[in-house]
């Protein structure tokens, strides 16, 4: 299938972040690519992978780095398309430092960012906006959100339970 989501790491060790959003991704049965690329040590790559994603398919492309964290909006600044920045935690600033290199994009040059090592959110934003123009992804997300739902009523269910062991009336 055609990867419709491109995402690039600024090394390889941001995999252990960034399979979260592998995961969800191939849970909803959405194409991607993963690479790696260096907004600092191979920017031409970089650059030119952006420039060249939506003439490849890609429809959103997801960005996890550390530290300077520069990626994504060094890819945002190369494409139309829209560009999730996802902070990683890699220094011993906890990934505050990534987190805010990519928030503080300047105008005109705009990257979605999710939380420090939020990859699965990442992930479910790209959905989300891929799902305004494919009704079947959009289903796929409503049933996501019942089965969580699901989940905390069940938990609450198990709560109450305990409850009523605890202290009888």
């Amino acid at each position: 299938m055609q990867p419709i989501v491109g995402i690039v790491m600024g090394s390889d060790s941001d995999l252990k972040v960034m399979r979260q959003a592998l995961d969800t991704l191939h849970q909803f049965g959405v194409p991607f690519e993963v690479r790696v690329a260096s907004a600092h040590r191979t920017p031409d790559e970089a650059l030119q992978y952006a420039e060249s994603a939506r003439d490849r398919g890609l429809r959103v492309l997801i960005a996890g780095a550390g530290a300077a964290a520069h990626l994504a909006g060094v890819l945002a600044a190369k494409t139309t398309l829209p560009v999730i920045g996802v902070p990683i935690n890699a220094t011993a600033l906890q990934g505050e430092d990534a987190l805010l290199a990519m928030v503080q994009m300047p105008a005109g040059v705009p990257v979605a960012v999710v939380a420090i090592d939020g990859a699965a959110n990442a992930a479910l934003l790209a959905i989300q906006m891929l799902a305004l123009a494919d009704e079947a992804l959009a289903e796929k997300l409503a049933q996501h959100k019942r089965a969580m739902a699901r989940k905390v009523h069940e938990k609450n269910e198990k709560l109450q339970q305990a409850l009523t062991e605890f202290f009888p009336a």
